[in-house]
């Protein structure tokens, strides 16, 4: 367990370094959404455009990966928007963002650092997979979900077209592919070019962990943070769970297994908390506040729920 901790323990101390940084006046809150912007247009794209470039296409498309994790993720989301609309009697927006909770993990700020520290060599193919999955299809559905819940006419085609005029400027997608374009050529890139990016690859782990701790200031933890509990624990407890069952199921059906670290990626991406943009969405849909005690709190615990999936894991 002490192993364990040497893992978990500098990335929340990184975590806890920005929020202290940002509380006590040294950084803007606003310095914060700077760093991350950062991460997400150059750092990130660069770190996934070099994991998939340099690898071969067979090395880089896992259809078990993609089967499990999406398989679970949507199983998640299910169950959540269930449970909320017919045990709570919840409307259909705070459902879908019940769904969103459980079922988005934050895979980017969170989720790389982590599987850099601990399944490194599978790292960045496990947080390409995870953009698209995400990105092209996660995203995309329960936005619109979102939408139709307001009762607009014929919102869900506006919000998928509007989702893929977006996904189609997107950094991260745009790396992704590139990456897998070279992948398939089998094309050897000049050393300079690899070397540059490199140089913004090996930014993204330590700032955009300090940039999370920034952005976790002034979140509102309100009285009812009882309320949001049940959310926390779907996320770092039962979005795990529930990629391991569809990764039993499809390997049970004949689907070739992952390897090891590949399998450990996958559940620990899920164990992840959810995106760091959760409470801005929210905040469209009158969910904000909810939103971000349900952030912040997943945010805490799962310094105690990472550390026992890591130690089941290994």
């Amino acid at each position: 367990m002490l192993d364990i901790l040497a893992i978990t323990s500098p990335i929340y101390l990184v975590v806890l370094a920005g929020y202290l940084a940002t509380r006590s006046g040294v950084f803007n809150r606003a310095d914060m959404a700077v760093f991350g912007k950062f991460v997400l247009n150059l750092a990130l794209p660069a770190l996934i455009f070099n994991a998939l470039a340099q690898r071969h296409i067979s090395d880089v498309l896992h259809p078990t990966y993609l089967l499990a994790y999406l398989g679970g993720s949507l199983l998640s989301m299910t169950t959540a928007y269930l449970i909320g609309r017919r045990l709570c009697g919840w409307n259909g927006t705070r459902s879908t963002f019940l769904a969103m909770g459980v079922s988005c993990s934050n895979s980017s700020f969170i989720g790389y650092p982590i599987l850099l520290l601990m399944v490194a060599p599978v790292a960045g193919v496990a947080l390409a997979l995870n953009v698209l999955i995400e990105n092209l299809l996660m995203l995309p559905l329960l936005l619109a979900l979102a939408e139709s819940a307001r009762g607009n006419g014929g919102t869900w085609s506006q919000v998928l077209r509007q989702s893929l005029l977006r996904l189609a400027r997107n950094p991260l997608v745009l790396a992704v592919v590139a990456g897998l374009a070279i992948s398939l050529a089998q094309v050897d890139l000049p050393q300079p070019l690899l070397r540059t990016v490199n140089l913004f690859a090996q930014a993204s782990g330590g700032l955009s962990l300090f940039a999370i701790g920034g952005m976790l200031v002034g979140l509102p933890l309100r009285a009812g943070w009882q309320k949001v509990v049940p959310v926390v624990l779907g996320k770092l407890v039962g979005h795990p769970l529930a990629v391991l069952l569809v990764l039993t199921v499809v390997t049970a059906l004949g689907v070739a297994p992952m390897e090891p670290q590949l399998r450990a990626a996958a559940l620990l991406m899920a164990a992840m908390p959810m995106l760091s943009i959760y409470p801005i969405l929210g905040q469209a849909y009158g969910e904000a506040d909810r939103s971000a005690t349900t952030l912040l709190l997943c945010m805490v615990a799962s310094f105690f729920t990472l550390s026992a999936w890591m130690w089941v894991l290994k």
